[in-house]
């Protein structure tokens, strides 16, 4: 019988696999402290606008039936609008599901 590759801890307990161009996003918190030491109150905190990609879509349907490459992967820390995507909740945890174009950019490591 043939071993195979175990999927990394997040993916294991994923649920959710994303349709087409649409990225699973785990949103990396805003911080709890402005630079000058100030402990900010839950109201006064921002959105968050940086995650961390825990799922990907096959990506989108062209014209001619195939499909066009996602430019993020799993395991990419990458930048979205404030107000983008959609927030879901599964199995307790937080996440966002945006399409590919509504990321503004991707960090380098």
């Amino acid at each position: 019988m043939a071993k195979t590759k175990e999927a990394p801890a997040a993916a294991a307990t994923l649920t959710l696999r994303p349709l087409d161009d649409r990225v699973v996003i785990e949103q990396i918190e805003a911080e709890e402290k402005t630079a000058g030491g100030i402990l900010l109150p839950d109201n006064a905190k921002q959105k968050p606008q940086q995650g961390k990609v825990v799922a990907v879509g096959p990506g989108k349907l062209t014209d001619a039936g195939t499909r066009t490459a996602l430019a993020v992967k799993i395991g990419d820390t990458v930048l979205f609008g404030k107000y983008s995507g959609s927030d879901v909740e599964v199995n307790g945890k937080e996440f966002k599901i945006l399409r590919e174009a509504e990321i503004l950019a991707k960090l380098a490591k």
